[in-house]
């Protein structure tokens, strides 16, 4: 078990990644996987939004996307899905969702929000997120081209009274939890949008999702235009 210690304290280090997952795609896997062994983290949670406050209402039903995250993650040791944002109703806020989360495992926790840097710059948006440090560190996967000047133009604005840490890739909240930036982690130029537009096409996507999410979307007809009999 890979565990820090504050003081006198073990904390049980877990990752996090949410999304819509409409489908879940090699680069959502790929994004866990390499965080968690980047953070040494005991395991990576994948956690489908059940009604994204964000995203278009015409997304496919919550009992598919969590039923195709749950094949994606299917044999691995190092991912799990937690159904926690499908059994709460209206809008799924990540603020929630954290919370949550600390009272389900009832113990000391470091847990690390992962999300890449697209979603990351649109944080401002989010529900209470000045808070969301109060409950964990962010784990930031950087895109190329996203120079470290623009980090430092871009942090300040956020008023989350984060410094910079001792590392160029580190900030730290007063609490002590940490905004991280990744920058080794494999881009896979991937969008669950491209996926769904290539199907829409009738073109493959079999080597874009795993094989199991592959057959489902198949089995299920997802993505398909209105009107098809393919």
């Amino acid at each position: 078990m890979v565990q820090t210690s504050r003081g006198k304290e073990t904390h049980l280090r877990l990752g996090i990644l949410g999304g819509t997952f409409d489908p879940i795609h090699l680069g959502h896997l790929c994004m866990a996987e390499e965080t968690g062994e980047e953070l040494h983290l005991e395991k990576v949670y994948l956690i489908p939004a059940a009604l994204p406050p964000h995203k278009e209402k015409n997304i496919s039903s919550f009992q598919d996307r969590l039923a195709m995250t749950r094949l994606a993650a299917q044999g691995s040791s190092s991912m799990e899905v937690l159904d926690l944002e499908g059994r709460r109703p209206g809008f799924s806020y990540s603020i929630e969702t954290l919370q949550e989360l600390h009272r389900l495992f009832g113990q000391p926790l470091d847990l690390f929000f992962i999300l890449g840097l697209d979603v990351f710059l649109e944080i401002e948006t989010w529900k209470d997120y000045r808070r969301m440090m109060d409950y964990c560190n962010l784990a930031v996967v950087e895109r190329p081209g996203f120079h470290m000047e623009a980090w430092e133009a871009f942090v300040p604005r956020l008023q989350m009274g984060l410094q910079a840490g001792e590392q160029s890739n580190l900030f730290r909240a007063p609490n002590g939890n940490q905004l991280v930036i990744l920058n080794r982690i494999t881009h896979l130029d991937l969008s669950s949008t491209l996926i769904r537009e290539k199907i829409g096409q009738g073109r493959s996507v079999r080597f874009l999702v795993p094989e199991s999410v592959h057959h489902y979307i198949e089995e299920k007809r997802l993505y398909q235009p209105h009107g098809s009999t393919r």
